[in-house]
């Protein structure tokens, strides 16, 4: 078995890379030694700015022996075969979401890592922080009860107004489902365990959009998915889920209540790592805050547990079989979205174990 930290190395140097860098390379356990990316120039001045050794295009980072997890930050379009690529090249592979475009792609992945002895992880993390893991021990503790009923809500006109290339998040693979949808959903499968089936309707308002943004500003794209889903979810044995996800309203929302036999939760946005989570019960007047518990580190404590995982021999949180549920979720919400019509769910899986009361991300721990 290795010791020392685990080497990691990031693929796809886009937007989201530096809020990843600036954490992994200041978490003790793992070492951060290469950037790859299509645009090997990119690839570069972002290795230069957290001071990563080196980068290049995907295959200059596979070769380097001592990484051993590989952060696929890669448009959705190229999840799958960034991630079987570095599988075969003998690498654990943690990846940004979707996990995949399809379940045929995410079946792939899982198959290959599982014939090579590998581990996949996926994201989202944010399920791993304080606000929702607080959530997790409020629940078991009965603060509400058995729960019964859960409302969740992304809601907002899309993403074009701020970002500077906002086209492939109304590309297949995108919308507010799958960019939005896997906070949503992963969230609920770690609180209240897999879903059996799910049912949808889902529109389009416009064919066009235009950035609003960066150098293409004024630029119109086409709008190539749904834009507003609303789907229900069915928790064997717990609770129902409504949840909308929507890139069509004047209205911003971010919320998911959990309604129980004693009272109800509102939790933080699962798009975040913190709080508030408010709780009331059935004769109060008002919410009251709960104290939370956990880290508030940021995106990239789920690659830090698999990547310690990995040296204990356990099972990680972030995991391929969440991440999958998950796809397969979105999959056929989509689907039932236009053949109105509940679909079922084949995929299940344990709900992820709470992370202990001492885990520390900016801890030393791996001998």
């Amino acid at each position: 078995m290795s010791h020392g930290p685990v080497g990691v190395a990031l693929v796809g140097a886009g937007n989201i890379s530096g809020q990843y860098l600036r954490n992994l390379t200041a978490f003790p356990d793992v070492r951060v030694l290469g950037v790859g990316d299509l645009d090997a120039e990119r690839a570069a001045e972002v290795a230069r700015e957290y001071d990563v050794p080196v980068s290049g295009h995907l295959g200059t980072v596979l070769a380097v022996p001592e990484v051993e997890i590989v952060v696929n930050l890669t448009i959705p379009s190229a999840h799958a075969a960034v991630a079987l690529e570095s599988l075969r090249a003998g690498k654990h592979v943690y990846g940004e979401k979707p996990f995949a475009m399809n379940t045929d792609d995410g079946t792939k992945i899982m198959t290959e890592a599982a014939n090579l002895g590998l581990r996949v992880g996926g994201a989202p993390d944010t399920f791993l922080g304080a606000g929702l893991q607080s959530t997790v021990h409020a629940l078991r503790s009965g603060v509400i009860g058995e729960p019964v009923a859960v409302t969740a809500a992304t809601q907002s006109l899309g993403p074009e107004s701020w970002h500077p290339n906002p086209e492939f998040f109304y590309q297949p693979g995108g919308g507010p489902l799958f960019d939005l949808g896997p906070y949503y959903l992963t969230a609920l499968v770690s609180l209240l365990g897999p879903v059996a089936r799910v049912a949808a309707d889902s529109r389009r308002a416009r064919d066009q959009r235009v950035v609003g943004s960066g150098p293409k500003a004024g630029k119109i794209f086409p709008v190539d998915v749904p834009t507003h889903v609303n789907a229900l979810l069915d928790f064997p044995g717990t609770a129902t889920a409504a949840a909308t996800f929507s890139f069509d309203s004047a209205v911003n929302r971010r919320m998911i209540e959990i309604i129980g036999t004693e009272g109800a939760l509102s939790l933080p946005d699962p798009n975040t790592f913190e709080g508030p989570l408010l709780a009331r019960g059935l004769h109060d007047t008002d919410w009251r805050e709960l104290p939370l518990s956990g880290t508030t580190a940021g995106r990239g404590i789920g690659v830090l547990d698999m990547a310690r995982s990995i040296r204990a021999g356990t099972a990680h949180r972030a995991s391929g079989e969440l991440a999958y549920h998950v796809l397969e979720l979105m999959v056929a919400i989509a689907d039932s979205g236009e053949r109105s019509e509940f679909r079922p769910i084949a995929s299940s899986l344990t709900a992820p174990e709470p992370l202990p009361a001492a885990w520390d991300p900016y801890a030393r721990t791996l001998p």
